[in-house]
């Protein structure tokens, strides 16, 4: 192949494994295809595994097998016995306890670790920090007499400070209360997008994962199960567990009766429905549904409709008040569940026991094969 086709090496590759005494595994196995401004996350459950392969990034944990290469530099290579410390790993590290030094301002947190920078380059780097952050004014403030949010600013800022390769965000939220949370969300990506430094983050909250991440990195019991793009695999879960993990309410076994034209007919339960083909399929499928694209009418409707809706007969089994929305459990011919607004379950008036019409596009029907 000529060399003007030899197609570039990811930014980031990792492909590394941790092993434990205790048997258990855990892998870092993703990439970042670019260097410049993206965010990797790294999402699953509490135990999958996903803070240690944090900690293998940062140096903080030994690879026992395999390697990690960032911008054409190898900061672990396991074959070679080579382990760069996190000292030498060119990369900011954020962890779930801001660990901010109570005695020292906020300007003398965030130029801790400038002490290769002369003094007047090292103050002009905090001042450079304090503007972006925007943090002007507290610069002689101690860590205790700020905000939440303003803690979390000045610890990113301390994390960035020596303008590294990689940043690495350990659950960057939940030390703050949830309205905190949900205001800062939007804040952190305008900022991260504002350093354009490639940034790897964990959390377990899907709302945080979509709203921060470019990239989905799903883990569960040590292992990676599948990555890509977002919105791809948020939308595309290519294995049940995945789907459960992702958040994704019904996930159960059908039967495809028939595909027709590109759409697929599926016997679930005693219901029938209506999906789009993906290919690929056998006759037995996992069938994926999330609780927000299932409608709740009144009245059992008139059971299976076309091939753009389906329209189901279901019986309300309970309400679940989640704040401003309302989870219903329904018997559709199978366990399905709704998410709906407490305003339209008021407005419907429904109740336990109501019969109902469960309506959804087949376009919201995901189909996994079943191997």
């Amino acid at each position: 192949m000529d060399a003007h086709l030899t197609p570039a090496a990811p930014y980031l590759q990792a492909e590394a494994e941790r092993r434990f005494p205790s048997g258990a595994t855990v892998e870092a196995r993703f990439d970042i295809p670019e260097p410049g401004f993206s965010v990797t996350v790294l999402f699953g459950p509490s135990g999958s595994g996903k803070t240690t392969a944090l900690r293998l990034l940062a140096g903080l944990e030994r690879a026992d097998r395999g390697s990690i290469r960032v911008a054409g530099a190898v900061w672990s290579e396991a074959a070679r016995h080579l382990h760069r410390p996190p000292q030498a790993r060119d990369l900011g590290f954020l962890p779930q306890a801001y660990h901010l030094f109570p005695h020292l301002s906020v300007a003398a947190n965030l130029g801790y670790g400038l002490t290769a920078l002369s003094a007047p380059e090292r103050a002009a780097r905090v001042r450079e920090l304090l503007t972006l952050l925007d943090l002007e004014g507290l610069g002689d403030r101690q860590p205790g007499e700020l905000s939440g949010g303003q803690q979390q600013r000045v610890a990113l800022g301390r994390a960035l400070a020596r303008k590294p390769r990689l940043l690495l965000l350990d659950e960057p939220l939940s030390a703050l209360d949830r309205p905190s949370q949900l205001r800062l969300r939007k804040d952190l990506r305008e900022l991260l997008r504002t350093l354009g430094v490639p940034t790897v983050l964990v959390t377990h909250d899907r709302a945080e994962a979509l709203q921060l991440g470019d990239r989905l990195v799903v883990m569960d019991q040590g292992r990676v199960c599948q990555s890509g793009d977002i919105q791809q695999v948020f939308d595309r879960p290519t294995d049940p567990a995945v789907a459960r993990i992702l958040g994704v309410e019904t996930v159960v076994l059908g039967r495809i009766d028939a595909i027709i034209d590109g759409m697929a007919t599926i016997a679930v339960g005693s219901a029938q429905i209506h999906a789009a083909d993906p290919g690929g399929l056998d006759w037995q499928v996992f069938v994926c549904i999330r609780g927000e694209d299932v409608a709740v009418e009144r009245g059992s409707g008139p059971g299976a409709g076309s091939t753009v809706r389906n329209r189901l007969p279901a019986r309300i089994l309970a309400l679940h008040p989640e704040g401003s929305l309302v989870r219903i459990a329904l018997d559709a011919g199978f366990p399905l569940e709704s998410l709906v607004t407490r305003q339209a379950c008021a407005d419907l008036h429904l109740a336990e026991g109501d019969q109902v019409c469960a309506i959804l596009k087949a376009a919201a029907v995901h189909l996994i094969p079943h191997d």
